[in-house]
């Protein structure tokens, strides 16, 4: 599974810049139509998108310091780790992913390498996890030295894409989960969702699990889906999931991402920093959070745990996670889970149970609570007390002493 060094090819053209500012794929209902979340909202801070001379942008992803990547890296970097993007496709011309990526698979045709991307979405979430460093970027995957497996289930999305046979369906994603367990995935990032709860995908997430892979998948956007409502999306509602929210810029719940009992935990999805196809970085999600990208950072904290803990399973990575994550209440909500992830403090997290359940019981979030001011025992206060009686004792006993001796003995002569 070494990378096989291949002729740069041609840029790709600057109209792809609208489609890689895809945020989340989402399949609805049973017409299996997927559409794009959004395209770049302002050209002002896609910087790098689709230009002919690619641009670097000197800054560093906000979510790897809201995610406290540095801490996390003193324990796991996901050496060694595979990590399967099932989505369009990786493009590893990107420098950020020379060298991460290895031979895949295409579903939609059947052979090839899934080493393509003529949409955007699947490079974009691959430099999430795992790109690598590269002069005058400030852009770094969450587990930079994670290998990336791509398995490319669509080529497109949208009318075209049905016509022409390219649009990803449940069948495809469950054959993309199947072949990424079957080929040395340890997790499986599955970067969309669908409100049909599909016999194959089921066994497929089954399949994976059974063989040692933790299938991370997107709770859904409401944007790009057909039906709107808080309800379970697939594959992130199956037991075996980590399904992932989406939070805002400023890690807060946002009705951007679909809610609902499914959803496990959230990370950050607005405001992402990460690889663009052929070259450069881009800015993506710049309005509203998408949960592809979430979704992208809980497979990077995923890799970071099964490097530390090879020996545990998906259920106890995904219970690191659950556990430690952040929130203001103990309680899990519908909208963010357990909380927002905490690579750094489930990389810390002393033990797991050896079977843990989907919905642990974390310990209470500690709050700050009040000072109160009250009497408190003195553990050395009988002592002194003691003490005093004993010297009283001592003082009265020489007294009576010396008394005694004055009354008998013999009076002196003036």
């Amino acid at each position: 599974m070494t990378p096989v060094p291949r002729q740069r090819r041609p840029r790709l053209a600057a109209s792809l810049a609208a489609r890689a500012a895809l945020a989340c794929l989402t399949l609805g209902g049973a017409s299996a139509a997927w559409v794009a979340d959004a395209p770049a909202a302002d050209a002002t801070v896609t910087q790098g998108c689709g230009d002919e001379a690619p641009r670097y942008l000197d800054q560093e992803p906000p979510a790897l310091a809201q995610l406290g990547a540095q801490a996390a890296w003193r324990f796991a970097t996901g050496d060694g780790v595979v990590v399967a993007v099932v989505d369009s496709g990786v493009d590893d011309r990107n420098p950020h992913l020379d060298g991460a990526v290895v031979d895949g698979h295409d579903v939609v045709t059947g052979d090839g390498t899934g080493r393509a991307d003529t949409w955007g979405h699947g490079t974009a979430a691959a430099g999430i996890i795992a790109a690598r460093r590269v002069p005058d970027s400030g852009v770094l995957g969450l587990a930079p030295k994670a290998t990336i497996l791509p398995v490319r289930v669509y080529h497109a999305e949208g009318d075209q894409a049905v016509e022409q046979g390219v649009q990803p369906t449940p069948a495809r994603i469950a054959e993309g989960i199947t072949w990424a367990a079957a080929h040395g995935a340890t997790i499986i990032n599955v970067s969309m969702s669908t409100d049909a709860d599909d016999p194959a995908l089921r066994a497929a997430v089954r399949d994976a699990t059974a063989r040692g892979s933790l299938v991370v998948a997107s709770a859904g956007n409401r944007n790009t889906a057909d039906d709107k409502s808080d309800d379970a999306r697939y594959p992130a509602a199956y037991p075996e999931v980590l399904a992932v929210a989406a939070v805002d810029a400023d890690l807060r719940a946002t009705d951007a991402s679909i809610h609902g009992p499914h959803v496990d935990v959230a990370a950050p999805g607005a405001q992402v920093l990460t690889a663009y196809p052929g070259a450069g970085d881009c800015w993506y999600a710049t309005t509203d959070p998408a949960a592809s990208w979430s979704t992208a950072y809980v497979s990077a904290a995923a890799a970071l745990l099964a490097e530390r803990f090879p020996d545990e399973t998906p259920a106890q990575w995904a219970y690191r996670l659950t556990s430690t994550a952040a929130r203001a209440t103990p309680e899990r909500t519908d909208e963010l889970g357990w909380g927002v992830v905490r690579p750094d403090a489930a990389l810390q997290l002393a033990a797991v149970p050896t079977d843990p359940v989907r919905t642990p019981t974390p310990a209470p979030t500690v709050t700050a609570s009040p000072i109160v001011v009250q009497d408190v025992a003195d553990p050395m206060a009988q002592v002194r007390a003691d003490a005093v009686w004993w010297v009283l004792g001592g003082t009265a006993s020489v007294a009576l002493v010396a008394l005694v001796w004055r009354l008998v003995s013999p009076r002196r002569v003036r």
